[in-house]
């Protein structure tokens, strides 16, 4: 079953309770916590105890399932801390990005290796890392991909595909997908206007205004039976009105559960 969710960073410099509110007006099932220390935290790592009750009960609240949280940054004490809000709270997927710079062999080695240690830690708390290949990192397209996913044997890791990075490491993020499928267990989904550095303006990066083949993305993840969360991942509305964020979860899940339909997902 595909579940469709949105990171709370859309909604950054708002209280989680307002993200929440307005992901389920525009029907999603669930959402990502962002925990990223420096951008949004909604989630507060350093004092996840006393936020966990209250999440739980925002979550019921709302009716939205507790997809995943994103961390973001390789960093061993936060993960920990991850780890065990995770397990506490309910959250089965942590998400990061690889670190390291693209190109170089040492950072390569170094990053997986890290990743490899961390994702043992996860699967002791019963929870998933999952990490994606991003512009300029280490792990940035498919090769790499599959080179972390040959290197990296815990079941506690997991390759978080988003087609908004291997779209701008100039591939076909359609047929990457089908590359990468067997160990995908988290989606971070959202377009992209070009083949350029950044992702472009928050409304850019909503579903279907872009150049991506979302829909062909959505039909591999269907096809291949996969139990997964698609949340969508929009940065940079820092300073956006409330209704602004709004408008651009809304039309995003309006165009992925048209995507779901049409391929019989839904």
């Amino acid at each position: 079953m595909i579940r469709l969710g949105a990171n709370s960073v859309l909604f950054v410099g708002f209280e989680l309770e307002t993200a929440m509110q307005r992901l389920a007006w525009a029907g999603y099932d669930g959402i990502e916590l962002s925990a990223i220390q420096g951008m949004c935290e909604h989630l507060r790592l350093d004092n996840w105890k006393a936020q966990a009750n209250q999440i739980k009960e925002l979550a019921e609240k709302y009716g939205l399932a507790l997809h995943a949280m994103e961390e973001a940054a390789l960093d061993e004490r936060r993960l920990m801390l991850a780890f065990e809000a995770g397990a506490e709270i309910g959250i089965p997927v942590v998400n990061i990005g690889p670190g390291g710079r693209a190109g170089l062999e040492e950072d390569f080695q170094r990053q997986t290796d890290l990743i490899q240690k961390m994702a043992e830690r996860a699967a002791e708390h019963g929870v998933t890392l999952c990490c994606k290949a991003h512009v300029g990192a280490s792990i940035y397209n498919t090769p790499t991909t599959l080179r972390a996913m040959e290197k990296i044997t815990s079941p506690g890791f997991g390759v978080d595909m988003d087609p908004s990075h291997i779209y701008r490491a100039g591939e076909n993020p359609v047929d990457a997908l089908r590359s990468v499928v067997s160990r995908v267990k988290h989606v971070h989904i959202r377009d992209c206007p070009a083949r350029q550095q950044s992702p472009g303006r928050p409304e850019e990066q909503t579903a279907g205004r872009g150049q991506i083949d979302l829909f062909g993305y959505i039909r591999v993840l269907h096809e291949a039976g996969l139990d997964v969360a698609v949340d969508l991942e929009v940065i940079g509305a820092r300073g956006y009105e409330l209704g602004r964020m709004t408008t651009i979860a809304a039309e995003t899940r309006g165009y992925l559960q048209a995507c779901l339909r049409a391929c019989g997902a839904r």
